[in-house]
């Protein structure tokens, strides 16, 4: 299979384009924010993902040739010609290119709750560093050049965004499927969980339920849910913190931690405040809880996300 569309993208030489979408109730599952084509060769090139907002947002970014550097966590890539890289911001990682250096490169950035539940998922399987097949490579060039050509309306461009993680996705687990039975598993090991979130569940504890080796445990997870079992089991019992704030104000936010699995009332009042902006108090206390008490608990969490981005971190 040839390399039209990578070659075109290249031959329209480098440039960048911001998307602008609409944001607030409106906001779309996948949502591109930029994408384009450059060729760098300086070490003024350095990004830091702790460093770049608290809005979540992922980075696609495939190497045309030259190579870069990746400190990821506690661990170093060379991210070399045909591999791509496959970031979450915020997060603890580092990419740059020295002095001397050359790095040429097209990249997508989105967000939006399905793009990101699809990477995290992604990212859990393989790690930051993927080598796709020449016919994704091809297939994300062509979603790069639609949006770098504009025109889009919200809707069409969001659509290319999903396109692209789907594509990502297609390549990854149609390589490398995950059994039906392991996602049967998977459903019973969701069941224990949320008929234990009060109690301590270790990721060793989830991979006995299932059976499993607890490293092919987490990978088939992360696949059958879109995140690692410790972040799955954290979420839950934030959604079970938020029904209970909403639905029983006379229970002591104490009550509620224990409830919810958290043992240490200030470190749940730390994650609560991390992940909605809010104390669990303020957020009982708020008209947001007047405006979401009657609905459902996923839409009290939505409320107090969208809340996030309006909140000082």
């Amino acid at each position: 299979m040839g390399n039209f569309m990578l070659q075109e993208l290249i031959d329209n030489g480098p440039v960048m384009r911001t998307v602008s979408l609409p944001r607030g109730r409106q906001s779309l599952h996948a949502m591109p924010t930029s994408t384009g084509y450059e060729i760098r060769n300086n070490a003024t090139y350095d990004w830091d993902g702790r460093k770049r907002g608290n809005t979540p947002f992922t980075v696609l970014q495939h190497t045309i040739a030259g190579a870069g550097n990746l400190r990821y966590e506690n661990r170093s890539y060379r991210v070399r010609e045909g591999e791509t890289l496959l970031l979450l911001v915020p997060h603890n990682h580092r990419y740059w290119l020295e002095d001397g250096g050359r790095w040429e490169f097209f990249w997508i950035s989105m967000n939006g709750d399905e793009a990101l539940r699809i990477h995290r998922a992604l990212l859990a399987v393989t790690g930051p560093v993927l080598k796709l097949q020449p016919e994704t490579i091809e297939h994300l060039a062509d979603c790069s050049l639609r949006l770098i050509r504009g025109g889009e309306t919200p809707g069409r461009a969001s659509a290319i965004a999903y396109e692209a993680a789907m594509a990502l996705y297609d390549d990854v687990f149609g390589s490398h499927p995950v059994f039906s039975h392991e996602h049967r598993t998977m459903h019973r090991v969701v069941d224990h969980i949320m008929n234990n979130l009060q109690n301590p569940l270790p990721v060793e504890e989830l991979a006995r339920v299932s059976g499993l080796s607890r490293a092919h445990f987490s990978r088939v997870f992360a696949a059958s849910e879109g995140m690692a079992p410790a972040e799955y089991v954290l979420q839950k019992r934030l959604q079970r913190a938020v029904k209970l704030l909403t639905k029983t104000a006379s229970l002591p936010v104490k009550e509620v931690a224990i409830l919810s699995g958290f043992e240490d009332p200030n470190y749940f009042a730390k994650v609560f405040r991390r992940s909605f902006g809010l104390s669990p108090t303020e957020f009982r206390t708020t008209g947001m809880y007047a405006s979401i008490a009657a609905g459902s608990v996923e839409q009290a969490v939505d409320t107090a996300e969208d809340a996030t981005v309006l909140l000082p971190g």
